[in-house]
């Protein structure tokens, strides 16, 4: 990617966020991305799903599938607790809910206060799922491109999971 389109794609990122944490590591979702926010409740797990895949949930009638981020991240994985909940996501066309240590508050950060992702160089190490850094006083907030966290592939099997449930 070019810096000019670089700098066209951070033009249009200001906006508010609903942050959240994964561990010590605070998170920004686009607050348009953002269905809902509940606590955690029964995830039925679907056999022979990738591991970030939880399972389902019934919500109001309607059955979602649940991601684990930190599991999708690479991290530990920890007992929930009275923090932790779901947050229920638009990715691409599929709703579905991510698993988060906890949620945060929403902010509006400024498009000055955004900087592109870091470059790690030609390491195969994609960060394509980053919007940018949020920077706020003293914090720093990776921003999510939640149409990017997960594959195409890894989409598609999400969707199959809803569908099947």
């Amino acid at each position: 990617m070019s810096e000019v389109e670089s700098a066209n794609d951070s033009a249009e990122l200001g906006g508010k966020y609903l942050t959240f944490f994964l561990g010590r590591e605070e998170y920004g979702l686009e607050i348009l991305k953002v269905r809902e926010i509940i606590g955690m409740m029964d995830i039925t797990p679907v056999p022979r799903t990738p591991k970030f895949i939880c399972g389902v949930i019934n919500l109001r009638g309607k059955v979602i599938p649940v991601v684990n981020l930190r599991t999708k991240f690479g991290m530990e994985t920890i007992e929930t607790n009275g923090e932790t909940c779901i947050i229920v996501v638009q990715a691409e066309d599929i709703e579905m809910g991510i698993v988060v240590d906890r949620v945060s508050e929403v902010i509006d950060i400024p498009t000055s206060a955004i900087q592109p992702p870091p470059a790690f160089g030609n390491k195969g190490i994609s960060i394509s799922y980053l919007l940018g850094i949020g920077k706020t006083e003293e914090t720093i907030k990776l921003l999510l491109n939640i149409d990017k966290v997960l594959s195409r592939a890894e989409l598609g099997q999400i969707s199959q999971v809803g569908e099947a449930a």
